[in-house]
């Protein structure tokens, strides 16, 4: 597949549910594990079929968004915890006009407190947007012409700097129409303009990036491309400033063998400094792997952590999580008993990496995950399924341990 297009997904979908067959009760593996259903999606007024995760907020609100419903483009919402259940609040309904349409990247703060987000839809031109979400509504930042400033920013998180510009990616356009990696720059009175930093060439050079960056404690910027690079089969990049210039640098070529292949979710880095991220396809168990980049005097050093047995194009689609104890979580999206998508932990020891309990859904809990997980300090874990759920528009979950 060419990056993470909503035509692939629905397609992806279509042969995932081949393989379901009866609606029964999900069933965790080794360490119990409980799914609770947050909340259901109808598909209408509230939204259906998130593709992105969540944002927690203050006192435990989820901020998310679904791909379709309200007036038929997506929506944004918000979910308050009140007791024993949760509280549900629509945002904003896009209209695929210039607000954008069918947004499939996950919320993110600001460093002024406001939600930022992007739809890869929509726009003044139709090649999507940067969107700002405040009390008083949602405000389109920038619309991408579709050219040389890029087009369809796709599932990867915005970042921001201490000044508050902003940071992204987008699938398609630029200078080869393989993607960009972009600034938009904050200006008074509230205006904002849009700086190229990096256009994706003939493909030697990485290809349609489906995940964001981020920074390091330098300024440097880290990402990956979903292919392109040596092998075609994607990278690990590097965008490092001199004064206006930035020049990339390829940390890592797949080869869609044991190591892993299209990495479609971006890159999460720990206090060391370390780069850990996923692919959707390889591995030794061929269903993607859990990767980690460590930095040295001589480059960086590429490690497996995991490979994930399903089929091919069933791992990781979203970024990881990693807590404070230095475990990751993740999800996937067809693989499992079930071939219906997991959420799992892995938990170092020794030097290795074991996955310490991984949760196995089926058609009645929601299914076919898209979504980066959230754990909170109590180690629950919050995500999104894309469908399933009592009206199969999807849901939101808990799984707690």
């Amino acid at each position: 597949m060419r990056g993470e297009s909503m035509s692939a997904t629905c397609k992806c979908l279509l042969a995932c549910a081949l393989v379901v067959g009866l609606a029964v009760v999900a069933t965790p593996r080794a360490l119990a594990q409980t799914l609770s259903e947050v909340y259901s999606f109808n598909g209408g007024s509230n939204g259906g079929i998130p593709l992105s995760g969540l944002t927690r907020g203050a006192k435990g609100a989820l901020y998310g968004t679904t791909s379709v419903g309200g007036s038929g483009y997506g929506t944004l919402f918000k979910l308050e915890p009140s007791g024993s259940s949760w509280t549900f609040s629509l945002l904003h309904t896009f209209t695929s006009g210039a607000d954008g349409a069918s947004p499939t990247a996950r919320l993110r703060f600001g460093t002024d407190g406001k939600l930022y987000g992007t739809t890869p839809l929509g726009g003044s031109s139709g090649a999507g947007t940067v969107f700002r979400l405040a009390p008083s509504g949602e405000s389109v930042l920038y619309s991408f012409l579709g050219g040389s400033d890029g087009s369809q920013p796709s599932s990867g998180d915005l970042v921001f700097d201490h000044a508050g510009n902003i940071y992204g990616t987008t699938s398609y356009g630029g200078s080869a129409s393989n993607g960009t990696v972009f600034e938009l720059v904050r200006h008074k009175k509230g205006k904002w303009s849009e700086k190229l930093l990096y256009s994706f060439g003939q493909g030697t050079d990485g290809a349609v990036p489906v995940g964001g960056v981020l920074f390091d404690k330098a300024g440097s910027l880290y990402g990956t491309t979903s292919m392109g690079g040596a092998y075609g089969y994607g990278t690990v990049y590097q965008l490092k400033r001199s004064g206006s210039v930035w020049t990339e640098t390829i940390l890592y070529n797949f080869q869609d063998g044991n190591d892993g292949g299209t990495p479609y979710a971006g890159l999460i880095r720990d206090k060391s400094g370390n780069l850990y991220g996923a692919t959707v396809s390889g591995g030794s168990g061929q269903g993607g792997t859990v990767f980690e980049l460590t930095p040295g005097t001589g480059g960086w050093t590429f490690t497996v952590l995991y490979s994930i047995a399903g089929w091919s194009v069933s791992g990781p689609f979203r970024d990881l999580f990693l807590d404070a104890s230095g475990d990751i979580y993740g999800t996937t999206h067809c693989d499992g008993t079930y071939q219906t998508g997991t959420v799992y932990e892995l938990t170092p020891s020794n030097g290795t990496w074991t996955e310490k309990w991984e949760y196995d859904f089926q058609t009645s809990g929601g299914y076919f995950l898209f979504s980066s997980p959230v754990v909170d300090k109590e180690g629950n874990v919050y995500g999104t399924a894309s469908v399933g759920g009592p009206n199969n528009y999807g849901v939101v979950f808990e799984i707690t341990p």
